[in-house]
């Protein structure tokens, strides 16, 4: 068999690696959009990923498992169609999610428990990447027998880097499944090419691949966070659960129904509750447009309505009956609630949160849903530095359980010093409205203040707020519940069970712990860690949309590649990157996130470079100084990517110590593998490579 050349090998790791993350993000879309409890979990397809690919790298040089990637592909494209024809219910009140099947029929089967579709997901979503892991790790082993791992593991970052510029464009321009699977899948073309038998089944698994994601589509319109539906005329559909409806909200016209009368009456509650008119409104949340029909309705002169999704404002102009989006009072921004206020100057009469309670989490690369830096004290705050001062806040929101119930009035309170007005009352779209400030001063304030400090002194201390460092307002409590520990535990069994099944001596390794890549397994774990917190940060200082997501991860992918080249032209000393890492680790610690949100762009944008450039650069540096020298690097990169699950799963750890604490697990990660590394006798470490030609 002739020796491929470096460029055709360059040529295939960068596919396969183009191939791994478009797919990864693809599946992290689709399979959220099937099978919608999955929305909530887009973490446990990263994690997936990481286990598959590494379980392919440990199996590097042995029997090609190639064939099983079109076969299960097909797969598990089947079997997400058919879950995503099952209502999954939630069995565990710890953690609140919207499981509204509103796209399903009423006959639909229902399962009691979310767990099934989890673990099914999951380990199909595994195997899928095994055979990809298997392509990386053996063109990373051809590297390393040219004396080249570096430069290998720069055309591996390359590719992932086209990956996720790929898909940030796809998104960009509103695609629709079947065009992401049609652009992986038409690249992965490339390993069958040259075998007759195998392309054709190659394409016939991607032809019935395809035919599945098609026949599976409910949706009609797809955004970069949410595949959407219009259903019945006025309902707008996210992921197949029931997200707005739009409805004709200005008063004296026909009302179609007593709900239509319930929804117009509740909706306006609030105005009749203010000292005055207001004239300025921001409305946080628009969606297609109510809270803005509103305000136009009750005389406001300028309505700013801020709204994250692109798509929800195309429907809302196009499909809301009072057409709101068509005033010229209105004024429009596409961005991050949280965002917006961080960066306006403006002041407002009245400020309105719309039922922001998103259904889905915010990407892969972070632990929190779109909502969770609105729903922080912090946020609260902010919105009330951009009050008149005769100005009020006006919240509305669908509550199902006490403790949310009661954050959020203690999350108005500790803002305005005061208790608020809540009105409660079920009105189909929301059931509880609370205004605080002082634009409902007038509204009972003798029984507030007699309730005043009983509440303050003794009730308000005990209340878990949540805020930007723990923005959980959906969690139960401070602490890892046994939902998300039962999660950890399958994916924790799943992984050992791989490693176990992979080969024999990864049972032994198991079992002794000889043969364990220590330092490379220490160093995914952290780099998770790492990775995870800096894109959670950046989402909160530039916004928490699609695009700040993927500019930050393209701009991690960036550092890494830049920091390995640099690496082969000049290296640095060991000591000198794991002294840098450490260093640049505690003064992100040590550095207040909150002066992120309160400094101009070009301050922020130098900030958010060191607070998420230094660490990572060193961190690359390190990596490059020790997977240079392995032997097998296909094996040391597959125990590094079994560590990145690991450290998947540590992130849950942040429900119980808050965000920041993650960089201090991380930071003990780096320092467990800088002993390690100075444990090893020099004389045991291979030659350094060749440089760069």
């Amino acid at each position: 068999m002739p020796t491929k050349s470096t460029r055709r090998l360059a040529l295939e790791l960068v596919a396969a690696s183009f191939v791994v993350l478009f797919q990864e993000l693809t599946l992290i879309r689709w399979l959220g959009g099937q099978v919608r409890v999955l929305a909530y979990f887009p973490n446990l397809i990263l994690l997936s990923a990481f286990l598959g690919l590494g379980l392919g790298c440990l199996r590097g040089g042995k029997r090609s498992l190639l064939w099983l990637w079109p076969v299960n592909l097909v797969l598990l494209a089947g079997i997400a169609s058919a879950l995503g024809r099952i209502i999954f219910t939630q069995q565990s009140a710890s953690e609140h999610l919207w499981l509204l099947y509103f796209d399903l029929p009423s006959n639909a089967p229902v399962v009691n428990g979310v767990r099934l579709p989890i673990v099914l997901s999951f380990i199909f979503s595994t195997l899928n990447f095994v055979p990809l892991g298997q392509i990386v790790a053996e063109r990373l082993q051809e590297f390393r027998a040219r004396s080249r791992s570096l430069q290998g593991y720069c055309w591996d970052i390359l590719g992932s880097l086209i990956g996720v510029i790929g898909f940030a464009l796809a998104s960009f321009a509103h695609s629709f499944p079947v065009v992401w699977f049609c652009i992986f899948l038409g690249t992965g073309f490339l390993f069958f090419a040259g075998h007759k038998r195998l392309s054709l089944a190659y394409l016939a698994a991607a032809m019935v691949t395809v035919f599945i994601v098609v026949s599976a589509e409910r949706a009609q319109y797809y955004s970069p966070y949410y595949s959407l539906s219009v259903h019945q005329h006025d309902e707008v559909l996210a992921n197949g659960s029931l997200h707005q409806r739009m409805i004709a909200l200005q008063r004296g016209g026909p009302a179609t129904s007593d709900q239509h009368q319930s929804i117009l009456e509740g909706y306006h509650v609030p105005y009749r509750m203010l000292i005055k008119p207001p004239r300025r409104v921001l409305v946080l949340g628009a969606g297609t447009g109510n809270d803005v029909s509103v305000a136009l309705d009750e005389g406001a002169e300028q309505v700013d309505a801020v709204e994250i999704d692109p798509v929800i404002l195309q429907l809302g102009r196009k499909f809301h009956p009072d057409h709101p989006y068509d005033s010229p009072k209105v004024r429009v921004f596409n961005t991050d609630a949280r965002s917006f206020l961080n960066h306006t100057t403006e002041s407002y009469d009245l400020i309105v949160f719309g039922t922001l309670d998103s259904m889905t989490r915010l990407s892969a690369l972070s632990n929190v849903r779109l909502d969770n830096f609105v729903y922080t004290l912090n946020c609260f705050k902010a919105a009330r530095s951009h009050l008149t001062p005769e100005g009020g806040m006006v919240l509305y929101f669908m509550v199902s359980t006490d403790y949310i119930h009661n954050r959020l009035i203690g999350m108005m309170s500790d803002t305005f010093g005061e208790l608020p007005v809540v009105h409660e009352k079920f009105h189909a779209l929301f059931n509880t409205i609370i205004m605080g400030g002082p634009a409902f001063a007038d509204q009972s304030p003798q029984e507030r203040a007699r309730a005043k400090e009983a509440y303050f002194g003794e009730y308000l201390p005990r209340l878990t707020l949540p805020d930007d460092d723990w923005p959980y307002l959906y969690l139960k409590g401070r602490g890892v519940s046994s939902f998300y520990l039962g999660i950890m535990g399958l994916i924790a069994g799943l992984t050992i069970l791989g490693v176990a099944v992979s080969s024999t001596e990864m049972r032994r390794s198991l079992m002794t712990g000889a043969g364990m890549d220590k330092e490379m397994f220490l160093f995914g774990l952290a780099f998770l860690l790492l990775e995870t917190r800096s894109v959670t940060v950046m989402n909160l200082a530039w916004g928490a949309t699609w695009l700040t997501s993927a500019v930050v991860f393209g701009s991690i992918l960036a550092t890494i590649l830049t920091a390995t080249i640099l690496y082969q032209l000049r290296p640095i000393p060991w000591s000198i990157a794991m002294g840098g890492l450490i260093l640049s680790l505690l003064i992100c610690y040590a550095f207040p996130t909150e002066l992120l949100l309160n400094i101009n762009i070009a301050a922020r944008l130098g900030c958010s470079l060191c607070f998420v450039g230094a660490p990572v650069f060193f961190a690359s540096l390190c990596f490059a100084a020790i997977f240079g020298k392995r032997a097998e690097a296909g094996v040391a990169f597959g125990w590094n990517l079994l560590g990145a699950v690991a450290g998947g799963l540590l992130e849950f750890l942040s429900m119980f110590t808050g965000l920041k604490d993650i960089l201090l697990l991380a930071l003990v990660a780096y320092l467990l593998a800088a002993v390690i590394h100075s444990q090893t006798p020099p004389g045991q470490e291979p030659a350094p490579e060749k440089p760069l030609q």
